[in-house]
């Protein structure tokens, strides 16, 4: 009985898991349910043929910067050195260094930076935590992303008037500092608030549920959680002001000022001061029978001077992404 009964079973083509249906179908085996259709041949040409045009449209970004890059370098070759960091320009600006102008650009970055980087993030704090959604909040959001678009040369203008002559700060760091933190501003709000928005909600509400205050769940959860975003429009903030001239040609940068060589506390507040992107401009269309090599020399050390801001900045923001739990 036991022996007939498995005959059965091994005679039974459903005991086995194969499909009477199917397997008496011809052409249709086992090997056809995963033959290729038309139709999914078609897609894979399709997705092919997007991949292909979206790494063209990169090749046609990545190349040209690189191939600027490598030009600059290659242009400026001849006169980058220790000692054309650290000197002074000399002969009318036809020789020595840029040391004056770099140390300005540093002031300028760093001193907008802590004025408009507290003031940004905890503006864009309020509207995105505390604010209600009503018709006055909607009106400050989109004069935020407005500002962020009105040339740099309307932002000089209000800082002659409001750092220069309202506030009788003269023609000084300060006042150019302030002016480019004014202008950079709408840019780190804007930003700060889209990361603190990515913060999901379920974060803040279990936060509350175990008796946490508003401010409590801001600290704890919300900063931490999206630093890495904040640190991006900080970012950008740092590389428009280390290229803006209009501003501070109007509010505080001067066509020379002489310094000690090397000294890192040579300009005070409410001093005039040199920098990169005007002293580029200066001696590119001002100043007749400048060597070749120094313009393209001092573009590849504004160009690094910002790269190296925002690598660090870049680091620091892996590093915090790297940390996070979600």
């Amino acid at each position: 009985m036991k022996g007939q009964v498995v005959a059965t079973n091994e005679s039974n083509p459903a005991s086995l898991g194969a499909n009477p249906g199917l397997s008496s179908t011809p052409g249709y085996g086992s090997r056809d349910l995963f033959t290729e259709t038309p139709f999914v041949r078609k897609k894979k040409r399709t997705e092919y043929l997007v991949e292909a045009i979206f790494f063209l449209m990169t090749l046609l970004m990545v190349v040209p910067l690189i191939f600027i890059v490598c030009y600059l370098f290659y242009r400026a070759a001849p006169a980058l050195s220790i000692d054309f960091l650290f000197s002074a320009p000399t002969s009318g600006m036809r020789g020595g260094g840029i040391w004056p102008a770099l140390l300005g650009t540093l002031y300028l970055v760093i001193l907008s930076l802590l004025v408009s980087a507290p003031i940004g993030v905890l503006a864009a704090v309020y509207l995105n935590e505390y604010a209600r959604d009503n018709w006055l909040t909607r009106i400050i959001n989109l004069a935020v992303v407005n500002l962020a678009g009105v040339p740099s040369i309307v932002h000089a203008l209000f800082g002659v008037g409001a750092f220069v002559l309202f506030a009788r700060m003269g023609r000084s760091i300060l006042a150019a500092s302030l002016t480019l933190a004014i202008m950079t501003l709408p840019v780190i709000i804007a930003a700060t608030k889209e990361a603190l928005s990515a913060v999901p909600m379920a974060f803040r509400e279990a936060c509350w549920n175990v008796g946490a205050s508003r401010w409590q769940t801001i600290r704890g959860i919300v900063l931490p959680n999206s630093i890495s975003g904040i640190l991006t429009g900080i970012i950008l903030q740092v590389s428009r002001a280390a290229g803006e001239t209009a501003p501070i040609m109007f509010t505080g940068a001067v066509f020379y000022k002489a310094i000690s060589e090397g000294d890192i506390f040579a300009y005070g507040l409410f001093d005039q001061c040199m920098a990169l992107s005007m002293h580029l401009f200066t001696i590119s269309t001002q100043v007749p029978n400048v060597p070749e090599a120094i313009p393209y020399a001092t573009a590849v050390v504004l160009l690094g001077t910002v790269l190296l801001v925002n690598m660090l900045a870049i680091v620091f923001r892996v590093y915090l992404r790297s940390r996070k739990k979600w």
